[in-house]
């Protein structure tokens, strides 16, 4: 969502600093519910192996596809289309069997905390401040976007008849990655919220920007906009959150 909040034009730090603060109240909560329904107590942490052996060839693939994938996304001009291209054209290569993507720990790491750098080196006084401000408002949509989540859940679970934890993770806003983790150590169906979170974040990506526009130029013409940064900058702007 950074990355694409960028691409878009958006303040990426004022992003990262709600979507951080979404993953981290979403996860918590989810974590805490699932805690409640299942006791995993005895069960085994789990061990990463942050340095494994890795296939070059199904590598090269992959890094090949997702250079494809982004340059596809930008001619195309798709929303999100540095992100979304790569994952379209991985999907359809994975699905196919004509290619095998392999992605090791060790790169991901090394990726989010480049971003994470770059982000957090370029943080000003204003944008601390304004993140301070919006700190109330920031946690009351956090809890709302959590209530109707659940909400959602309780409609699959009456509807389909999915049991309420694999629901609740199916339909979680936290992301795919903290659902995957606390569904693995529970006995919540894997393939089905990962299927969901899957629709949801493609659907996010598609539409996110379109409705961040017309929220920002409705912020525009009322001319309530966060501070700006010192030394003349333009006006910080929030961009495509997952929360939409």
């Amino acid at each position: 969502m950074v990355v694409m909040a960028e691409e878009c034009g958006a303040d990426g730090r004022l992003v990262a600093f709600m979507q951080y603060l979404r993953v981290v109240c979403v996860a918590g909560v989810a974590a805490v519910i699932a805690r409640i329904v299942v006791d995993s107590s005895g069960a085994p942490a789990p061990q990463a192996d942050w340095f494994p052996s890795v296939p070059w060839p199904a590598f090269a693939a992959t890094a090949v596809s997702a250079g494809f994938g982004a340059a596809l996304g930008h001619v195309t001009r798709l929303p999100g289309g540095l992100l979304l291209g790569p994952t379209v054209v991985g999907a359809v290569l994975r699905a196919t069997g004509v290619a095998d993507i392999e992605l090791p720990p060790s790169l991901l790491v090394a990726s989010f905390a480049v971003i994470g750098w770059r982000l957090g080196l370029v943080f000003t006084r204003p944008i601390l401040t304004h993140a301070t401000r919006a700190l109330p408002q920031t946690l009351l949509s956090i809890a709302a976007l959590i209530a109707f989540c659940g909400g959602v859940a309780a409609v699959l679970v009456m509807a389909l008849g999915v049991d309420p934890l694999t629901a609740y993770l199916a339909t979680s806003p936290g992301g795919l990655d903290p659902a995957a983790v606390i569904a693995t150590s529970s006995h919540a169906d894997l393939s089905f919220i990962t299927a969901l979170q899957t629709i949801r974040i493609v659907t996010v990506v598609l539409i996110g920007p379109s409705i961040s526009r017309v929220i920002a130029r409705r912020v525009e013409r009322t001319g309530d906009h966060p501070p700006g940064d010192e030394g003349g900058e333009e006006p910080v702007s929030v961009g495509p959150s997952e929360s939409a």
